[in-house]
C-alpha cells in the first residue's frame, strides 16, 4: 500500500471526483464520547464503588524512630470500562495516620463542599507515594513527636462511609527507638 502512494498514482486533485482527499471535518463516527457523564449516568454509584481497589503499603513494617516513613497508596480500576466516584470536595482522597487525617489533630484543609468526580480510566492505575515524618500537627505552627509502638497508616477515596464501601485500606508500622 505504501508504495502506491509513493508512487502517486493516486491523485488528490480536486477534478477528479473519487480520488481520496484529505479530512476537512472529523466524521460523527470518530468523536469522543465524554466517559465521566457517561459513567455517571449509566453506571450505579454502587458499581463504581466495587470496582475500585485501594491498597497501602510500605517498604518495611519497623522504622527507626525520626525517620520518614514511605508509603504508597495504589488505586485500581477492575472493571473495561472507564468508572468516575463522585467525591465530596475536590479533595479526592485522603490518607491518615492513627485515624488523624493527614496527621493532624486540627483541620488542615478546608474544601468547599462541592461533589468532584475521581475519574478513573479503563483497568487504570493510580499510584501516589507520600511521607509521614512521625509528627502530629496539633497547632497551625507546631508539631509533636510520634510515641515510639505501632501506628496504622490508611488512605481512601474522599466519600461517605469510604470503609464501608471498600474505598479505604490501612497498614500497620512499628516506630522501634532501639532501632538504629
Amino acid at each position: 500500500m505504501r508504495r502506491i502512494y509513493e508512487s502517486s498514482a493516486l491523485r488528490r486533485d480536486d477534478d477528479e471526483p473519487f480520488s481520496p482527499r484529505e479530512r476537512e471535518t472529523e466524521p460523527q463516527s470518530m468523536r469522543s464520547i465524554d466517559s465521566t457523564s457517561l459513567s455517571r449516568r449509566l453506571v450505579p454509584d454502587r458499581l463504581c464503588h466495587w470496582a475500585i481497589s485501594i491498597d497501602v503499603s510500605t517498604p518495611r513494617s519497623t522504622y527507626p524512630a525520626g525517620v520518614a516513613i514511605p508509603f504508597r497508596v495504589t488505586m485500581r480500576n477492575a472493571m473495561p470500562f472507564p468508572i468516575t466516584v463522585r467525591t465530596r470536595s475536590p479533595i479526592l482522597w485522603r490518607w491518615s495516620v492513627d485515624g488523624l487525617v493527614d496527621a493532624a489533630e486540627i483541620p488542615v484543609h478546608d474544601p468547599p463542599a462541592e461533589p468532584q468526580g475521581f475519574r478513573f480510566d479503563r483497568g487504570e492505575r493510580k499510584q501516589f507515594t507520600k511521607r509521614w515524618h512521625q509528627h502530629f500537627r496539633v497547632a497551625d505552627d507546631e508539631w509533636e513527636a510520634a510515641e515510639p509502638g505501632t501506628h496504622t497508616i490508611g488512605a481512601g477515596l474522599n466519600v461517605a462511609d469510604a470503609d464501608e464501601k471498600g474505598l479505604y485500606d490501612e497498614t500497620t508500622i512499628t516506630v522501634d527507638p532501639d532501632d538504629a
